[in-house]
């Protein structure tokens, strides 16, 4: 039996139902997907929030982000006060949302890939995955076109999201989710979703790998999401997120995290004891975990996570004891 991770919660680093943001009229509650990307002087987390919904009941995301002290990183230095990106026009695949971000740093350049989300009829929503740039540190981002970079296509008909961008041995790959069903539960359309990889020279044209890279473990419809892989002590490290497809925005089918291993980046063996992290006893995370992102930094592996009701009271960090 494989020994587990441990991980030590520092706690919760941002919670925008109790923060202060004067004028941020599009933040008041969520903040999700956090995606750190060092600088010099401090850590920028990049993260998806929410205003009050409309009259009709139906929300709208933003990306924004926040300085975390390298020292100390649940010690908030600055929050932005404006999104990141606009919305898009109408008609457009991003209309309605920019959730969720993941942001890199290609010299002097910052790149974001994002998914976009647009309303349907039949189902809530649909989405597909976009870019973006920034040339002024990665405060704001100019969309390099109006049209997803990874859309859906006939073998991946719909819920193309949860971009996460890394670059290892010089190439470009980018871990996101690709939707399988749509099923009916208690009147309410949900979407099933696997973990795919798609590979680049350049970040922009894009090749699938065209298969799920992990198997399901608590049911054949099992929901993945948020992959996240770092490279250390000699292999690939996936930490990802995942739920029943009925009943989980509570306790017993929320989202939990899991974990994988592989040598090469397109096998991988699954692991989820391993992961070491799960629900509080109480508290803001103890009814889920979920949308795990990795970090290392100054000798330590640290692991930013979302609490209940996916990032509803937002997110929190954890560090690894040990190594990976």
């Amino acid at each position: 039996m494989t020994e587990r991770y441990r991980w030590k919660k520092l706690g919760k680093v941002f919670d925008p139902t109790e923060s202060t943001c004067p004028g941020a009229s599009w933040i008041d509650e969520f903040a999700q997907a956090p995606c750190v990307v060092p600088h010099d002087d401090f850590l920028r987390v990049y993260f998806s929030c929410r205003p009050v919904p409309d009259s009709d009941g139906q929300y709208t995301s933003y990306s924004t982000y926040l300085d975390l002290d390298r020292s100390d990183l649940q010690k908030v230095l600055h929050v932005s006060d404006r999104p990141v990106l606009p919305l898009g026009e109408m008609g457009m695949f991003d209309q309605f949302g920019i959730y969720p971000i993941s942001v890199i740093r290609d010299n002097d350049v910052y790149r974001a890939y994002y998914a976009g989300w647009t309303r349907c009829e039949s189902v809530p929503f649909n989405t597909a995955i976009g870019v973006a740039e920034s040339v002024d540190g990665g405060r704001t981002f100019t969309k390099l076109g109006p049209g997803p970079v990874i859309p859906y296509t006939p073998d991946e008909p719909f819920v193309i999201s949860g971009p996460k961008i890394r670059r290892f041995n010089d190439r470009w790959y980018l871990f996101y989710i690709a939707g399988r069903k749509w099923i009916v539960d208690n009147g309410r359309a949900e979407p099933v979703y696997k973990i795919r990889m798609a590979t680049s020279d350049d970040g922009l044209n894009w090749h699938k790998h065209g298969e799920d890279l992990l198997d399901s473990r608590i049911e054949p419809d099992e929901a993945q999401a948020s992959p996240d892989v770092i490279f250390s002590g000699g292999k690939y490290h996936m930490f990802f997120c995942y739920r029943r497809s009925r009943n989980y925005r509570g306790k017993s089918g929320g989202y939990r995290i899991g974990y994988a291993h592989s040598e090469d980046l397109l096998h991988w063996t699954r692991d989820d004891d391993r992961a070491g992290i799960t629900v509080s006893e109480s508290g803001w995370d103890s009814e889920m975990v979920s949308y795990p992102h990795l970090l290392q930094h100054q000798g330590h592996t640290y692991l930013f996570y979302l609490g209940n009701h996916v990032g509803r009271h937002g997110f929190g960090v954890a560090v690894l004891e040990g190594e990976l």
